[in-house]
């Protein structure tokens, strides 16, 4: 098991139970003690769990992906807006992989009917496009997330390595100047073959992820080409980002901010 997967799953556990003792979790997740230890100093030095003698309590939310109904009627109207700048970018015939995140959903719903082919780890956006002969599908399987009906992990990784695109759409849980995180360790493991797969990486984001940091840690922003925001952008984020990405600003796409 990956040290993500892990790490995820022992997030998972102790916010299901609410504590979790040292020696349940090695029994669960099939590994020694002195590795659960590691894991959970980890994770109390990070802020996504309280570590107690002999076990652990949940911390909050944060370590876990939240549904796809709740994240989905946030920021909505920003996200449509980043979605139709981000559509107009791409070319009838493209091959575009789609990640399973709430912005590249609205993305999605806006390629319906093109003929264009389609790479996608979304349950809810291969649904999109499942019965539509203008494209063509291609479903990356794996472990399915329950929550949000995204395929993640060692096999979606192991398809991505056959998989080439022009463009990669991915959305984040955050944007620091560190870099780009989103909030499940095992999530952003698949994202980083996907990263792999592109002539082009598009993060698709709105404006409250600029300074935001999420559990784990994607990439730097120099591995993304371009960064899709809303006019919502304030001027101390935009000069978080500009300098390091190609910028643009949705409803203003063509007045991207290149550095």
């Amino acid at each position: 098991m990956l040290v993500e997967e892990r790490r995820q799953r022992v997030i998972n556990l102790v916010s299901e139970r609410g504590y979790i003792g040292l020696a349940e979790l090695a029994k669960e997740l099939q590994t020694s003690e002195s590795t659960i230890r590691r894991d959970l100093d980890y994770l109390d030095q990070h802020g996504f769990l309280k570590r107690t003698h002999g076990g652990a309590v949940f911390q909050g939310d944060s370590g876990v992906l939240p549904a796809l109904e709740e994240r989905s009627q946030r920021e909505l109207e920003e996200k449509r807006q980043i979605a139709k700048a981000a559509a107009a970018r791409i070319q009838d015939g493209d091959a575009i992989l789609l990640d399973g995140g709430t912005t590249t959903l609205e993305v999605a719903r806006l390629l319906v009917g093109r003929p264009l082919q389609i790479v996608t780890n979304s349950l809810p956006i291969a649904n999109l496009f499942a019965s539509r002969r203008e494209a063509d599908l291609i479903m990356l399987g794996g472990y399915v997330y329950p929550k949000t009906g995204v395929a993640l992990g060692p096999s979606t990784i192991r398809m991505l390595g056959d998989v080439h695109v022009q463009q990669t759409i991915l959305s984040v849980g955050g944007i620091t100047a560190k870099g780009l995180f989103n909030s499940n360790l095992l999530l952003v493991e698949t994202e980083r073959a996907m990263l792999r797969c592109a002539d082009e990486v598009v993060v698709v984001a709105d404006h409250t992820k600029i300074g935001r940091q999420a559990l784990a840690f994607l990439c730097d922003l120099k591995e993304v080409d371009t960064l899709i925001v809303d006019a919502g952008l304030t001027a101390e984020q935009r000069k978080l980002v500009e300098s390091e990405v190609r910028l643009l600003i949705a409803g203003e796409a063509d007045k991207g901010f290149a550095p």
